[in-house]
């Protein structure tokens, strides 16, 4: 029996709110705020929730550089890479890693910093 569940991915930013929309933009669903740098994207389909903190003096993290950490990242599966990819840099995301038009993943960073990739299921 396991001792606990997974309640929530939380990703510390600079601004929850706006890394909040970013995500429900990708993923769907909508955002809580509680008004004190914390916010919580509820009903987005499947998978574990996302919260966002607010962090002051965030430093994202850097990809890739092995002197340091990239922390953790999220794999988000998509039906075609090519649109996703349009999407999520349209709603602010940067490529970190996507030369290798073959491979079926590509890896982007969300306003904040934060590594995720988009993978062909």
């Amino acid at each position: 029996m396991p001792v606990a569940t997974l309640g929530t991915v939380v990703l510390d930013c600079p601004d929850p709110v706006a890394l909040g929309r970013f995500y429900a933009s990708v993923l769907g669903g909508e955002i809580e705020d509680d008004g004190e740098g914390w916010v919580d994207l509820k009903g987005a389909q499947g998978g574990v929730a996302l919260s966002f903190q607010g962090a002051p003096g965030y430093v994202p993290p850097k990809w890739p550089a092995p002197d340091a950490s990239q922390q953790f990242h999220l794999d988000l599966t998509v039906e075609d890479l090519d649109a996703a990819e349009k999407d999520v840099l349209a709603l602010g995301a940067r490529v970190l890693d996507a030369d290798d038009r073959a491979r079926s993943w590509r890896v982007y960073a969300d306003p904040a910093g934060h590594p995720f990739c988009l993978c062909a299921c």
